[in-house]
C-alpha cells in the first residue's frame, strides 16, 4: 500500500489545499504504480503546533520561517 505523511505547521492549509495535496500525491502513485494501487493509497496530511516540530537538531516555528503567526 502506498503511503505518504505530510506534515505542515498548524493553520497554513485549508480544506482545499489538504485535498489538492491528497489528489495529487495520489494521482503520483497511480502514474509510478498502476491504477491498481489507487484504492490502497493513503496520504495522510498532519498540523503540527507550532515549535513542535524540527530539522538538524533545530525546532522550527512559523516565525523562523518567515511565516506570520497562527
Amino acid at each position: 500500500m502506498p503511503f505518504a505523511n505530510f506534515k505542515f505547521p498548524e493553520g497554513i492549509l485549508d480544506a482545499s489545499r489538504k485535498e489538492e495535496i491528497i489528489h495529487r500525491t495520489t494521482a503520483m502513485f497511480v502514474e509510478y504504480f498502476g491504477e491498481g494501487v489507487r484504492p490502497y493509497s493513503m496520504v495522510l496530511v498532519e498540523e503540527v503546533n507550532d515549535g513542535g516540530w524540527g530539522r538538524a537538531d533545530e525546532t522550527l516555528t512559523l516565525e523562523k520561517m518567515g511565516l506570520p503567526p497562527r
